[in-house]
C-alpha cells in the first residue's frame, strides 16, 4: 500500500487539425528512435515540447529529466486511438514509465470506456492499480470550483510526490471556453483526460502529455493553477 508523506486525500474529445511541427515528429507506428528532450525550450506555460503530427495512434518516447526544480518522466506517448479514447489513452501514457503498456483497446476494455467516453476517474485508479499490481493511486475529487486552497495545495504534494516516485497523474478535466490548454476547439467545452508527466517548481508549472493532440499540441508546459482551475468538478488519479 501507498505510504502517505501527506494529509488524507480531500474528499472525449476529437483529435485536432494537423499543423507544422515545432520540435519533433513522431512516426504513426513507432516511437521516436532517440526519444525526445523535455527542457530544450524552458518550462515555462505555453512551451511546447513536442508538437506536430497527430494522427491517431502517432506514437513517440518522450525522455525524462532531473534539474534542482524540475523532475519529468519518460513515457511512451501516443495520440488517441478514437475520439472516444483519452481515457485509455491517458491511463496507457501513465502506465509506460512503469511498465510496457497494453494497447489502448484493451485499456477501453478494462474502463469501461464506452463511445460516451470513461465515466469516472475512479475507473482509471482502479485499473492502473490492477495493471501495476500496486495500491499507489488514489481518487482525488476536487468538486469545488474554484477549488478550495487545500485542495489546491494537495493537487501540487501529489504531484511532486507521484513524479519523484516515479508515478505519473491521470487528470480528468473540464475545459470551457475561456480557459482551455493551448489547441483546444474555443467554441466548445472539452471533457477530457490527460496524464501529468513532471513539474518545475521554479516556474511552478507541470508537464502535459495530451493525448487529444488539439491543433498537434502534444506535450506541453501548463501552469499548475491553469491545471487546478481545469479539474473541478471531477478528479484525478494519484
Amino acid at each position: 500500500m501507498r505510504k502517505r508523506l501527506l494529509s488524507t486525500a480531500i474528499a472525449a474529445a476529437a483529435v485536432g487539425a494537423l499543423v507544422t511541427p515545432a520540435v519533433a515528429q513522431a512516426d504513426p507506428a513507432h516511437p521516436h528512435p532517440g526519444g525526445t528532450s523535455v527542457l530544450g525550450h524552458g518550462s515555462r506555460a505555453g512551451t511546447a515540447v513536442v508538437s506536430g503530427h497527430n494522427e491517431p495512434g502517432t506514437r513517440l518516447r518522450v525522455d525524462g529529466a532531473r534539474t534542482r526544480s524540475a523532475h519529468t518522466l519518460p513515457v511512451d506517448y501516443q495520440v488517441q486511438e478514437t475520439g472516444y479514447w483519452c481515457g485509455p489513452a491517458a491511463t496507457r501514457i501513465a502506465l509506460s514509465a512503469r511498465i510496457a503498456p497494453p494497447s489502448q483497446g484493451d485499456l477501453a476494455a478494462q474502463l469501461g470506456t464506452t463511445e460516451a467516453g470513461t465515466d469516472h476517474i475512479g475507473q482509471v485508479t482502479r485499473v492502473l492499480n490492477a495493471d501495476l499490481g500496486t495500491g499507489w493511486y488514489e481518487t482525488k475529487e476536487m468538486p469545488d470550483d474554484p477549488p478550495t486552497q487545500a485542495q489546491k495545495d494537495l493537487l501540487w504534494n501529489d504531484i511532486v510526490l507521484d513524479i519523484d516516485n516515479n508515478y505519473p497523474l491521470v487528470a480528468n478535466i473540464v475545459a470551457p471556453p475561456g480557459n482551455q490548454p493551448p489547441g483546444y476547439p474555443s467554441d466548445q467545452t472539452i471533457y477530457h483526460y490527460f496524464t501529468v508527466i513532471g513539474y518545475d517548481d521554479a516556474n511552478r508549472t507541470v508537464l502535459i502529455a495530451d493525448p487529444a493532440s488539439f491543433s498537434g499540441n502534444q506535450i506541453y508546459w501548463l501552469s499548475f493553477d491553469q491545471l487546478a482551475s481545469l479539474v473541478p468538478p471531477k478528479g484525478y488519479a494519484a
